[in-house]
């Protein structure tokens, strides 16, 4: 072999081994996005469940009562 078909060969090589490893990166990246996507997905049912559990127990509740406030009367002042 010569000197240039060498080269070549490990040219070749290397791009591969570069594809590879962008291939796995990509790999990696999706399943980390993809879980991330499964964490939001529970926290917004988990947040859902709680406001729909806060919001029936507003509806059954019953407002407080108005109390009837009086005013102090002053001497002097009418």
């Amino acid at each position: 072999m010569t000197k240039n078909s060498k080269e070549a060969l490990k040219k070749r090589a290397d791009a591969r081994f570069k594809q590879e490893e962008r291939a796995l990166d990509g790999r990696k990246a999706m399943t980390e996005y993809e879980a991330q996507v499964l964490a939001i997905r529970e926290k917004t049912a988990h947040l859902k469940v709680l406001r729909l559990a806060k919001e029936a127990q507003a509806q059954n509740e019953q407002p407080p009562s108005k109390t009837n406030v009086r005013r102090l009367k002053t001497r002097g002042n009418r």
